[in-house]
């Protein structure tokens, strides 16, 4: 074994952990909400479609969940603070690729840096404090403050992506994790002491290659087949690889002796369906910002900083109720916050399918704070149902699962929801444009919602601006509602499995 895990006698050096720790979490969650402020913006600026924005997102979460069951292992074998910091490098590397990325593939190409470097921070932080601050209840306090500027980062995003495309440019919004990198290097290598277990260590390349291939295969054939249809040869071929793909991960997990996800553990009903809920967290949830964002700026009209300003809601609102959920627990069960929680947000999402580009945005807010509310109640029950579920001994390798889980939900809904978005809303647009007497309608309506082209729709329909717009609002509302009504129902399901199948009692902490 090699372990020096004990934190330094200098209490500086124990500051620069926490802040390097901190900042790196920071930048990595920041990026899941600041990018996709900017999607419009980047649609315009780099010449791309719909299936295009949705790749500049799902990459970096396929990346992200293909790669975060490794983390763990890399840093048991190779050094925990080696590992961390070559995640932090990787990711300011990756924000500068995107930075002066001209055009689509070399933005996709810096986002699965990110991607990468992101699932080496992200599960990476809590090891690196855990070993920092073996005591409870400073380990507590410390891992409790790192829960809330996470949720922080979160919060921000939309609001500082807003304000940065508006008066910097969308390239903004990746050079602000430069000095932010380097300087969490630089306090990281000072404040943050090496320890590693090489013996723990339990390396899975052939499930890692696997796991990536097929959720590649599966997104790429998703987002196809809104292109170019479902029955379409790089849809079908795509998704048939992923099945194939999926299958050979499976037999490799089942035999392998020490596999990237432990199979075994999904024999417990408890654990599977809560761990179904993980998924349809990221399902709904976190897939939710990317349709948010393109509702309010492509059907409602708002400019990215105004876009910002109006998701803050549903971030206070998760804040806020996950700050207030260990007193809660107290009162109620975990398990009725949890199905609390997702019935919250599956309403929630269903609700949104009566909205319009004519809705005030009141009762959109309104709304924002009941799906926060859920998230706020949904994500730490889950966690903690996660951990009740099985022995202590195998809670790091459980919540590893967890969080990829809910990653893959988010990488997978992205890809769905966006194509049911796609379809409904050129679907809509085609019926429209033929009832006007358009010949070529289906073209034109494809082309139209793909690549939100108002100028040439309008010319095509020999309709003005104002008109042309609205006629591409109502059919992307269209496509909006189906997307939701699809989340708000995995909501829902996740509720109602969770009502059948009580996990074992969370423990949680007695007031101080």
């Amino acid at each position: 074994m090699n372990s020096r895990s004990l934190p330094a006698a200098d209490p500086r050096r124990r500051i620069a952990l926490v802040a390097a720790v901190f900042l790196g979490s920071f930048i990595a969650t920041l990026d899941v909400s600041i990018v996709n402020v900017a999607l419009p913006t980047l649609q315009r600026a780099l010449s791309t479609d719909l299936a295009g924005l949705q790749w500049v997102i799902d990459i970096y979460a396929l990346c992200l969940s293909a790669f975060m069951l490794s983390a763990g292992p890399l840093g048991d074998r190779y050094g925990r603070k080696r590992a961390w910091l070559a995640g932090v490098s990787v990711f300011t590397i990756g924000s500068a690729l995107c930075a002066v990325a001209t055009s689509l593939p070399t933005l996709l190409a810096g986002r699965a840096v990110q991607g990468v470097a992101g699932a080496l921070l992200i599960p990476g932080a809590l090891s690196l404090l855990a070993h920092a601050f073996p005591e409870p209840a400073s380990r507590a306090r410390v891992i409790g403050g790192w829960s809330s500027f996470t949720a922080l980062s979160l919060i921000l995003g939309p609001l500082l992506g807003g304000l940065l495309v508006d008066h910097a440019g969308w390239q903004s919004i990746f050079l602000i994790n430069i000095p932010i990198g380097l300087l969490t290097v630089g306090l990281g290598v000072w404040g943050i002491q090496e320890s590693a277990h090489p013996e723990h260590a339990a390396l899975d390349p052939l499930g890692q290659v696997l796991s990536v291939l097929w959720l590649g295969a599966l997104t790429y054939g998703l987002i196809a087949a809104g292109e170019h249809g479902w029955g379409s040869a790089q849809a079908a071929s795509a998704l048939v690889s992923a099945a194939v793909g999926l299958v050979l991960f499976l037999v490799v997990e089942a035999r392998v002796a020490r596999p990237l996800l432990p199979l075994g553990l999904f024999r417990d009903a408890r654990f599977s369906v809560t761990n179904f809920a993980s998924f349809v967290l990221g399902f709904s949830t976190y897939a939710s910002l990317f349709f948010f964002s393109l509702f309010l700026q492509q059907v409602q009209g708002w400019s990215p900083s105004e876009t910002g300003w109006r998701l803050v809601p549903q971030f206070v609102a998760t804040g806020v109720v996950a700050s207030q959920f260990g007193r809660l627990a107290r009162r109620h069960e975990v398990h009725t916050l949890m199905v609390a929680g997702y019935a919250l947000i599956g309403a929630s999402m269903l609700l949104l399918t009566l909205f319009s580009a004519d809705t005030p945005y009141a009762l959109l807010a309104l709304l924002f704070v009941f799906l926060g509310a859920g998230s706020g109640l949904a994500v730490p029950a889950t966690s903690t149902a996660v951990m009740a579920s099985v022995p202590a001994q195998r809670s790091g390798m459980a919540s590893a699962t967890m969080n990829a889980l809910r990653q893959a939900g988010m990488l997978i809904g992205i890809a769905l929801l966006g194509t049911l978005m796609s379809t409904r809303a050129t679907s809509l647009l085609a019926d429209a444009l033929a009832q006007a007497g358009l010949r070529n309608a289906q073209q034109a309506a494809v082309a139209a919602v793909g690549r939100h082209d108002l100028g040439a729709l309008a010319s095509l329909t020999s309709l003005d601006a104002a008109a042309a717009h609205r006629l591409l609002a109502d059919a992307l509302a269209g496509g909006f509602h189906a997307a939701m009504a699809c989340a708000g129902i995995a909501g829902l399901l996740a509720a109602g499995l969770l009502v059948g199948v009580r996990p074992r009692a969370a423990v949680v902490p007695a007031r101080a």
